[in-house]
């Protein structure tokens, strides 16, 4: 059979919604960053791109129109490459990934990108379009499908018995390994610096002026939390358990990956660092969407005859430290190998970029590791769960 392998990675800073790096730019731009230097990265010509596949989890405004079309023109794609949105709501970057795989392994074709954006300063604001959003027969037959991910988090918090302390430590882990990472370089080989035009508003006044700013890193980390004052932080539900601070942030980015057939790097002279090598997806009740990865991970390593110890590093997207606490406990992930350089929780969760971010982190920090397999999961909206296995080359 045919291998997909991934050949370069490339991702913008994430940037902080609404008052951070992207505030003032469109989802193409975004986008034809990460497609762009994930291109030049791979050694190959633009036009030998077969395909672009990109999840977008929220694909309406300036992500609308079949963005990943547009963002592959502003990248340098010729008109001649094709592209295509795709939406599993927080596994759709990984979505994206296991698709432009597929495309190579089972349809001829010979490179494909595989990405995933969200701009949610621009789209998930008061612009927003909510008409009809809730299907009345729906809710009559799954009461819950509608729930609010942070309600949805509170359920697992209060079904499972997880404290507010220990929601609180995890967070704490993600922001002290991130400000680790970020100092030590580990971020640096797969981000993209970005000059962006951004609006900054004036406290006093109002007013919004445009001033251009460059970001190198992630512009969410906060390297001086401490547990006191996670601790000292109010609830977002009264008598609830999850904060602003033990929950991912909303952001805006954009992550994109070159797959080549294995043949034709080969020929080519091309050093992958992965090897796509499956997916699996599974359901659970919607109301508690977020231990979705309990059932996707067991069908995935069950597919591929591995086991828990067979897995070299874990990326569990961080959308509550109360959901990936059950999943990893339940799971029996090791602590240490799981999201060692932080996540979501420390520097956000650009919904639809997530699960390609983490693809391409996963592949560079399990090769400075030198382990050979790496699992990607997630909780997914509407109440699933993702997970993909890659090799590490």
């Amino acid at each position: 059979m045919r291998e997909a392998v991934i050949v370069s990675t490339a991702r913008t800073p994430i940037g902080k919604a609404y008052r951070g790096l992207f505030n003032n730019t469109e989802a193409p731009t975004m986008g034809g960053i990460a497609i762009r230097a994930a291109v030049e990265r791979s050694g190959l010509e633009s036009s030998e791109v077969d395909d672009v596949i990109m999840g977008c989890a929220m694909p309406q405004g300036t992500c609308s129109l079949n963005p990943v079309r547009l963002a592959a023109l502003v990248g340098g794609l010729p008109v001649s490459v094709s592209g295509m949105t795709i939406d599993r709501q927080c596994s759709s970057g990984l979505m994206a990934i296991a698709t432009g795989a597929k495309q190579i392994m089972h349809d001829g074709m010979q490179v494909v990108v595989g990405a995933g954006i969200e701009q949610i300063s621009l789209v998930q604001n008061q612009h927003q379009n909510a008409h009809r959003v809730i299907d009345p027969k729906l809710v009559a037959a799954h009461e819950h499908i509608y729930m609010p991910m942070l309600q949805t988090a509170e359920v697992v918090a209060a079904r499972y018995g997880i404290s507010r302390e220990a929601q609180d430590e995890y967070a704490l882990q993600s922001q002290m390994r991130t400000a680790q990472a970020q100092q030590a370089g580990r971020y640096a080989e797969e981000i993209v610096p970005v000059t962006a035009n951004m609006g900054v508003m004036d406290r006093e006044t109002g007013e919004i002026s445009l001033v251009d700013k460059t970001l190198e890193l992630d512009e969410g980390n906060r390297p001086g939390t401490t547990l006191e004052g996670l601790a000292g932080l109010k609830p977002v539900i009264d008598g609830g358990s999850i904060t602003a601070g033990n929950a991912s942030q909303l952001s805006d980015g954009a992550s994109a990956s070159v797959l080549v057939d294995s043949k034709l790097a080969e020929q080519r002279g091309l050093e992958p660092i992965g090897v796509y090598r499956g997916i699996a997806v599974a359901g659970c009740e919607p109301d508690e969407m977020g231990i979705g990865p309990v059932f996707a991970v067991p069908k995935l390593l069950k597919q591929h005859g591995l086991g828990m110890d067979d897995i070299g590093l874990w990326e569990l997207n961080e959308a509550f430290a109360v959901q990936v606490i059950y999943c990893r406990d339940r799971l029996g992930i090791p602590n240490d190998l799981l999201n060692v350089n932080g996540g979501a929780i420390s520097f956000g969760h650009p919904y639809g970029m997530s699960g390609a971010r983490m693809v391409g982190h996963a592949l560079l920090e399990g090769k400075r590791r030198g382990v050979k397999y790496v699992v990607i999961t997630m909780c997914v909206g509407g109440g699933m769960g993702a997970a993909g296995l890659f090799e590490v080359l």
